[in-house]
């Protein structure tokens, strides 16, 4: 896909991300909306998959390690042709196979079960050294928030990753600023994350998670990276593309009501317009 068109299809994901929490009546759309574009871009141009077969085995694995932002995996898997972009709404409804978490169990195209923050890359990098260990060549990629990297575990795990030169793993961190409390550095910082990873033995890339341009190359920098892990520190809005849930630490988990809904849906159509706009 050209820019354009991940733009594009990034704008549909984020239409999904609205309309299924806004169907729960619960959920989290901030953080789902920041990591839209990166969402994009590892299912349409960066991994090897096939909706077709969600379980062939030398697939490329995606762990969302921040399990809470599942409205926006799911929108992206939806989008893809995994299940049906309509049954988006049942989010979190009794009997829905979309439920508030990613469950492997239930939803065509998740790989791990995931929710309990720092958890998600602990199965990362479990599954990047089976590979080594199985002498495939399969990659595993995992998302992280900002906020959860406050969590102990993620630095256990990233130890190990970097111990064990796992170059197939890209381990990306949504730096979106706010977590549910607030600011992250207010909360607990984190900063300087770059400096964290590097001390972890990472091959660290600094982009804006918002930008194609940037995001294509990092993925490309990363693949070409060999013997040790790769971190991508994405710096994003939380909110990206609804007016007023954009940097408003308020909207990290909490549903739109009706008016607010079709508010969010007019911000994003007005945007897709302008992308139609520049064909």
């Amino acid at each position: 896909m050209n820019k354009l068109e991940l733009q594009k299809k990034a704008n549909e994901v984020r239409k999904g991300i609205v309309t299924a929490v806004h169907g729960a009546k619960a959920g989290h759309p901030g953080g789902s909306l920041s990591a839209a574009d990166i969402f994009t871009y590892l299912y349409f141009e960066e991994m090897n998959i096939d909706p077709k077969d969600p379980k062939k085995a030398d697939r490329d694995r995606f762990v969302l390690s921040k399990g809470h932002t599942a409205p926006g995996l799911y929108s992206a898997l939806a989008n893809r042709g995994y299940f049906p972009v309509e049954d988006l709404p049942t989010l979190r409804h009794l009997g829905s196979y979309l439920q508030g978490h990613p469950c492997m169990q239930e939803t065509p195209g998740v790989d791990m079960s995931s929710g309990s923050l720092g958890q998600g890359i602990s199965a990362a990098v479990g599954m990047a050294l089976a590979a080594k260990m199985d002498k495939k060549d399969y990659r595993v990629y995992t998302l992280l928030g900002d906020g959860e990297i406050q969590e102990g575990q993620v630095w256990e795990a990233s130890m190990f990753a970097g111990h064990r030169k796992l170059d197939n793993l890209v381990v990306i961190v949504d730096n979106n600023g706010l977590q549910i409390d607030g600011k992250i550095d207010d909360v607990c910082s984190p900063y300087p994350i770059d400096k964290k990873f590097e001390a972890f033995n990472f091959h660290v890339i600094n982009i804006d998670g918002n930008d194609f341009d940037q995001i294509d190359q990092a993925f490309k920098e990363a693949r070409a990276t060999k013997g040790m892990p790769t971190a991508i520190i994405c710096k994003t809005v939380k909110g990206k593309g609804v007016s007023f849930m954009e940097n408003n630490a308020g909207w990290h988990g909490k549903a739109p009501n009706d008016e607010e809904y079709a508010t969010a849906m007019a911000d994003l159509e007005k945007i897709g317009k302008e992308l139609g706009g520049a064909n």
